[in-house]
Order: structure tokens, then sequence, then C-alpha cells
């Protein structure tokens, strides 16, 4: 029996004969919850105990609603605030609730979610708003990544000249740092709400703006006495009981003693009494140094009982890579560490949004990686724990038949449930499509025949072809050609709303074949609806731009932020015209340079009148 299984089939159990209530919409899935009577009550009042009790999971909490009383009952205060957030979810709008008692923990304890505000700036407020929506969905750590390339985000006393915006990248937030007295303003409103803040100073990766500044690097002699000075004053503007452990980053460089630089770093995080975490891959950690993994082939053959040491897993876990409607159902899929539950050594995970491209308006960066759903599929998933799937991929939508399916769709109605609910302030680009089938043809070399092609199944609204060549053993190589066939059933003549793409740029860098040609998709991408071409709904304002062939990592193109019509998610739906009865839908989807992220999209939508996205009515596909 995998995980979601079990959750799913206690609340079917629980609540035959009983009346539907919020609590069956909860996420994360609650471990225990039992139906005390058939009927809702107004809440009337609400007390809260924490009572340490031997034995029991730390972040475990009991909420119990009879006759309009909630009783919480945690084992910490950081419990206590996943009580609260269960009782928010299970209120509805008039202020009723089920009488229920719910018994929860989660399967991790470390569960969290990294902002790269060091390329991109991002004001306190804002900040705030997103470690509330980290306490909402008990995630418990806000990785608080405050240094990269672009500058230093920190107050510096000892070397002020690190807040000097003439030693920042011009555009990325010059000038822009958060002083001593913020930085504990945020870490006091996120243990209120049962948030631990992990400061990550990158050191000796991802740190030009070092260089820049003093004319030397963080790995040398002086730069190691510059480094001692910055992370003792940290320490000593932040005390230990605020932030237990301090992340010293270390990947994607080379230095040329680099066990003698860990040892370093190490040895001041540890005289600081803090507990340090490095990424892996990354220069070579000691002993009691958690590794933070983040490359993907490594979680591929994660063995948990070989692993050196504590560890948290983030190597499926980025925003910024991918399309946000493959990465919430991965999310939700992903065995989170590879193992069942939490070990010695498996600590938990932390999902990561990685904006390496200049940002101008921070009201987009959320839509454009996908944030809130995957944060919420991500939370489920490591809350939850389990058995998982035994996927062969995890970019790929198990068949209906398997229990992987069943269970994911099960989380789309609850995530549509929060997205039209309690997530109403935010601008959430998904709707359910797990159960759209397709047809596909394994790519091939461009120009074959469709004819002589090989057809496969696939599920999901968005279809990873670079993923369905690797489950196939096809290693895509120069220009190649894909197809895609569905048939959809309208009941009358109409014209639906849908979501059409062909690409999906990743946000860390700009290779991407760009906008398409006036009246075109992009990447030469074909929509055919009952053997007739369908268009683009509006002109492109910028046709044919953005079309980079190459990484553009520290490169004038990253500079260039990405707008909404160059990702096929944020942009106006096509019009699709269909007539009554089945309707034959096709997609074209060529591969026209060396890309990882190619797909081919389509899923119909509903628009309402405030512009949300909604599943649409009266279709439905074979």
């Amino acid at each position: 029996m995998n995980r979601r299984v079990k959750v799913v089939c206690l609340l079917v159990m629980l609540m035959v004969g009983c009346h539907i209530s919020l609590a069956q919409n909860l996420i994360p899935a609650p471990k225990e919850i039992n139906y005390l009577s058939d009927k809702k009550v107004r809440l009337k009042s609400v007390e809260k105990r924490v009572v340490p009790t031997d034995g029991l999971p730390t972040e475990q909490y009991t909420l119990r609603v009879k006759n309009g009383k909630a009783v919480i009952i945690a084992q910490s205060k950081q419990a206590e605030c996943w009580g609260v957030a269960t009782l928010r979810q299970i209120t509805d709008k008039s202020g009723c609730v089920p009488e229920v008692e719910i018994t929860d923990y989660p399967s991790f304890p470390i569960r969290g979610f990294m902002h790269d505000t060091g390329r991109n700036f991002r004001e306190v407020a804002l900040l705030k708003q997103d470690i509330d929506l980290l306490s909402a969905y008990k995630l418990n750590v806000f990785h608080w990544h405050l240094t990269d390339n672009p500058a230093w985000r920190i107050e510096c006393k000892a070397y002020p000249q690190l807040n000097d915006a003439k030693y920042h990248i011009i555009g990325r937030d010059e000038g822009r740092f958060y002083s001593y007295d913020e930085i504990r303003d945020v870490i006091a409103y996120a243990r209120e709400r049962g948030v631990m803040i992990i400061p990550e100073i990158d050191m000796p990766g991802h740190s030009q703006y070092f260089n820049r500044t003093f004319g030397f690097e963080m790995a040398t002699e002086e730069g190691m006495k510059v480094l001692e000075k910055c992370l003792k004053e940290f320490f000593t503007e932040i005390p230990k009981e605020d932030c237990p452990y301090i992340h010293i980053g270390s990947d994607e460089v080379k230095v040329a003693d680099p066990e003698e630089f860990m040892r370093f770093c190490e040895k001041l995080v540890r005289d600081a009494e803090r507990t340090p975490i490095a990424w892996d891959p990354g220069l070579p950690p000691s002993d009691g140094t958690y590794g933070q993994i983040w490359y993907a082939s490594i979680g591929d053959v994660l063995d948990d009982e070989a692993y050196p040491r504590k560890y948290i897993d983030s190597y499926m876990g980025y925003l910024n890579n991918s399309c946000p409607l493959i990465n919430t159902s991965r999310y939700f899929l992903h065995k989170a560490c590879n193992t069942d539950k939490a070990t010695d050594t498996a600590r938990g995970g932390i999902l990561c949004l990685w904006n390496d491209v200049n940002v101008d308006d921070p009201n987009k960066l959320l839509p454009h990686n996908g944030m809130p759903e995957g944060l919420l599929a991500f939370a489920e998933c490591f809350w939850v724990g389990g058995e998982g799937y035994g996927l062969k991929s995890e970019m790929m939508i198990p068949a209906p038949e398997s229990a992987g399916h069943r269970d994911l769709v099960e989380f789309e109605k609850r995530l549509a449930y929060h997205r039209d609910n309690m997530l109403t302030d935010y601008d959430v680009r998904w709707v359910a499509n797990a159960s759209q089938p397709w047809r596909v043809t394994l790519p091939a070399v461009a120009g074959t025949p469709v004819e002589q092609m090989k057809w496969t199944k696939a599920w999901g609204g968005v279809i990873d072809l670079h993923a369905l060549c690797r489950d196939n053993g096809i290693k895509p190589n120069g220009k190649m050609d894909a197809w895609l066939k569905t048939e959809i059933y309208v009941e009358r003549d109409t014209v639906i709303k849908a979501m059409v793409g062909f690409e999906s740029p990743s946000r860390a860098n700009r290779i991407s074949s760009g906008i398409g040609e006036q009246g075109c998709w992009e990447g030469g991408g074909r929509l055919i609806v009952n053997g007739v071409d369908i268009y683009p709904a509006e002109e492109w304002r910028e046709p044919a731009k953005y079309k980079y062939l190459y990484n553009t990592w520290h490169k004038p193109a990253n500079e260039e932020p990405y707008t909404d019509e160059q990702l096929f998610w944020m942009r106006e739906p096509a019009l699709v015209p269909l007539k009554a009865g089945w309707n034959s839908v096709m997609l074209y989807a060529p591969r026209l340079f060396n890309i990882n992220n190619w797909v081919a999209a389509f899923i119909p939508v509903r628009v309402d009148d405030k512009g949300a996205l909604h599943e649409a009515e009266g279709v439905k596909f074979r």
C-alpha cells in the first residue's frame, strides 16, 4: 500500500454516511481523522494548550471540535501553529466547522522553501507573505539565500562597501540589502508562525560581488580574513537561538585547496555553536555538516543507508526548472528522500526558487514559477511521507489504473479547492489535468513521416517530450519531431479556451527558441483541431524575440526579464472551436535545438470574470 492510499482510504471509510466536510480537503492530508458527528457547527471558542508528552513527535498536535468549541493540544508551540492552520482550513466562510478529531504529525522534521534574494531582492513585506504561506501549509523552514553574484544582501558594519551599489550588478536592485533589524524582525515573525530561518551565505561560490568589492577572491588568505569578520559580526547580531543552522553554500566553484576552505567555514560556524549545511555536489564537507542535495542524477540513485551524513532533499525541487504544471504533479508523486519517513540521515526536503534571470516585477515571480501550487504539492509530499509509487519517471504521469494516478487525481481535487478558496490572493496558473489521455509518437529524427513513427500512451495536460525520450531509451540528438493526438467531447457547437504551448523555458537562464513569429506558435509548434490549424488568440507584442539557443548565465541576455507571453501558462488562452460530439485534437512539437524543456501542452480552461483560471466545464477526453 502506498502513502496516499492509506490516507485516502481512511478518509473514505470515515466519511461513509457522514456530512461531507472541509476536512476532506486538507493539505497536507492528516495522519488520523475521526468524524464525531455528521454536522457542521458554528465555531464559538478556541482553546490552545502546549502539553509535551514523552515519546510523541515534537510537531504532533490533536485538534478536537465539538459543540462549537475547538481544543488544540500540541507537543510544542510549533505544533500549536499546525493545529491552528488545520482549524483555519476546515472553517468555512460562515465560521462553521465539522465536528472532528484530528491527530497529525509530519513524517520529516525539515520541510522548507528557499528563496534566492541575492539575485533578485525581495521586500520584507513580501518575505512575510511567503512565510505566512509556509505556515499555513505546515512548512517549518524558510531557507533565506542572502548572497549571490549580484550582491551581498546583509548589512555589513565591518565592511560597508559590501553594501555599496557600485559593486553590485547594474539592474539587480543595486544597494538593496537587509539591515540586522530587518533580519531579526523576519526571524521573529517566522518563529511566531512555526517557521525557522536558515540563512545562507554562499562561500566561495556565487560571489562575484566579493571579487568586485575587494579585488581578490574569498578562498584566498585575504578573502578568508574578510569572511571571518563578516561571519563573526553576523553571529554576534543574530544569536544561535534565532538561527541554529547556517548554510555555507560551497557549490559550483573550484578553489586551490577546497578542504582547507571548507574546514575554515565549518569551524567558524561551529565555534558560533551552529550546525553547518552545504550543497551537494559542492566542496567536500566534514562529518556533522548537513548535505543539501541539488543535483538530479544523485536523486535517481540516492541510497539513504549509504549516504554518509544527514541530508536534505532538494534534487527535484526547483520551481524555476521545467513547467509549473508538470512540477506540481511531480512534487506530489516524488518519494521524499527516497524513503518512507525520516531516518538518522534523511531529514526532509527544501523546495527552491532560483530566478537567475532578472526579475522586474516581483508580483510576477510566483506565477511565473508555479508557486504556491508547487509548494502545496511539496508540503503534502514531505508531511505525509510514505512508500512512494515506484515511478520510472517523475516527469511523466502514471497510467490511470495505477495507485499513483488515482491519488494524484484525488490531490488535484483538493488543490483546486485551495486554489478557489484559500489562495485567492495569488495568481495561480494551474488547473487539474492529470487525466488527459494522449497518443504520442516516440520522438524521431526531424522529417520522419508520421506513419513510420511508433506511438505510445501518455497522460496529462503537458507532456515532457524530453522525459518521454529518456524513458524509452531515445537520446535526443539534433532536430526531432513529435506528434500528439487525443479526442475531446462537447455537447454542442462551442468555442473553448485552452492553454497551448510548445516550450517551457527555465527561469534560470534564457535558453529558448523565443516568442513565435507573428500568428504562429513558438518553436514551430502546431495545434490542429478537426484537421484545421488553430493559431494564438492574440497578436504577439514582441514576435520572434528572445531567441537564445545557448545558456545565458553571466551574459547580457540574463538581464532581460521574462514577460508573460514567453510562458504559455501566463498567456491569454487560445480560442478553440469545437463541434458537438467528439473532436480530434493534434499537436505537432518539433525540437529545433538542444533543449531539455521540450514540451507540448493543451489544457482546456475556464476563465472567470476576475481572470482566474478554473477547470473547463462540459468537456471530456478519450
